[in-house]
């Protein structure tokens, strides 16, 4: 690979680096637009986030993490191991002027400019998956609401009051409430301590995995060469992009994307100013004795539980470690604790594929998408709404990178601004 463009002035060739929903996505916009692609990846397709998260295609969903109740609940977490958002307490400066920098962002104005950022993204994210649906990625997306569920009244209107500000941002919503007979028709999981729910319409979900293998074989049925790389840098070279991989000659390109997810920083950190954390999360799957029509919210708790297989795959928790780290059994009780009151008929102590993945968190909570330097692209940043916008992140990217135009839409997500700016 490498060279010379196209006669048009656009790259022929590209190195994605990264085998996630983000980088196959963009992978498969960039064959869209004629580019000959090289994708890799240090584990393979699906290896990272991508395969145990929720799998929620929920654009009523995508509320800014960096809000003042998050800052209040992450103070209370240093005191509490069992919180739904956990910071331990150690000795780590740049995760402590990360901490900062996100706490600095929890007002209402980044909250609200973090919206309307997303809100384009959000709008054209199930038209993305449509079109990928559509042209060979064999993977069912199903159209159902996501429930919300609430011990009490004044819970769910307090989370009417949060949905009607984001829907302000730009983001049309249609809710129904529930209570009663109606309640556990949709929910036959709700317990007799829940006393209201609200369907979030318009949502979809996907068994995320399965929709990220199917999405990479589609891009390597395409022509595109998958490799199986451990990558140490990217840089910028006189014709294009040279990829470093650790352990085989160097890979050169027109152009290079790195989409690594959580690892972003690590090959992209000294390039852009707004940093990348891990902020790792849980999932598992549990039996249950009813079906589940569909996707169940606990706001709560923070959990989120998706039809799975015949079961019900539960995800939950964030905490500030590394992706590296061991995980913490602990996290798994927690997510258990506070979800097991909600819900009836739900086998707790018969759950397996115990999972933990890296999310990838901005302080100011926006994405970072573009260029940041010659022919070298980066895509990610997406905190826990990765699955949902990678699609369509991929598309404008592409866009972006064929044409040398940066799409309107992706001006708010610039990876070489500075942190909020």
């Amino acid at each position: 690979m490498g060279g010379a463009g196209r006669i048009d002035g656009g790259p022929r060739s590209a190195i994605v680096v990264g085998a996630g929903i983000v980088g196959l996505s963009t992978a498969w916009f960039l064959q869209e637009r004629g580019v000959e692609v090289t994708v890799v990846d240090r584990m393979g397709v699906a290896a990272g986030a991508s395969w145990g998260n929720a799998g929620w295609i929920s654009p009523g969903l995508t509320l800014p993490l960096n809000s003042p109740s998050v800052l209040r609940r992450g103070l209370s977490s240093l005191l509490d191991p069992a919180s739904p958002l956990h910071i331990p307490l150690r000795a780590d400066a740049s995760l402590a002027l990360f901490l900062l920098q996100f706490a600095a962002n929890c007002r209402r104005s980044s909250w609200n400019r973090v919206a309307r950022a997303n809100a384009p993204l959000d709008e054209e994210c199930i038209e993305a998956f449509d079109v990928l649906v559509a042209n060979g990625v064999d993977a069912p997306v199903t159209d159902a609401p996501v429930t919300a569920l609430f011990r009490t009244t004044d819970e769910a209107d307090a989370m009417i009051r949060e949905l009607r500000k984001f829907e302000k941002s730009g983001h049309p919503l249609f809710i129904t409430g529930l209570s009663g007979a109606a309640l556990r028709e949709q929910v036959p999981l709700a317990s007799a301590a829940v006393g209201a729910g609200l369907n979030i319409n318009g949502q979809r979900f996907v068994d995320p995995g399965r929709f990220v293998r199917s999405l990479g074989r589609a891009v390597e049925e395409r022509g595109a060469t998958m490799r199986i790389l451990e990558v140490s840098d990217v840089v910028c070279i006189s014709n294009g992009a040279s990829v470093y991989p650790r352990s085989a000659p160097p890979l050169r390109a027109d152009v290079a994307v790195i989409a690594t997810g959580a690892g972003l920083a690590r090959l992209a950190g000294h390039r852009v100013r707004v940093p990348v954390r891990s902020a790792r999360g849980y999932s598992f799957t549990v039996p249950v004795d009813r079906p589940v029509p569909g996707p169940i919210y606990l706001p709560d708790a923070r959990v989120a539980c998706t039809p799975y297989k015949g079961a019900l795959r539960v995800a939950g928790t964030m905490e500030f470690r590394e992706p590296y780290e061991r995980p913490r059994p602990e996290r798994v009780a927690a997510i258990v604790d506070s979800a097991g009151p909600l819900l009836r008929g739900v086998r707790w102590s018969e759950r397996t594929d115990t999972w933990v993945g890296a999310r990838p968190v901005t302080p100011d909570g926006r994405a970072l998408i573009g260029e940041t330097s010659p022919g070298i692209y980066v895509a990610g940043g997406h905190g826990m709404w990765g699955l949902a916008q990678g699609p369509v992140t991929g598309r404008l990217l592409a866009e972006y990178i064929t044409t040398g135009k940066q799409p309107e839409v992706l001006r708010e997500f610039d990876p070489l601004r500075r942190v909020g700016r």
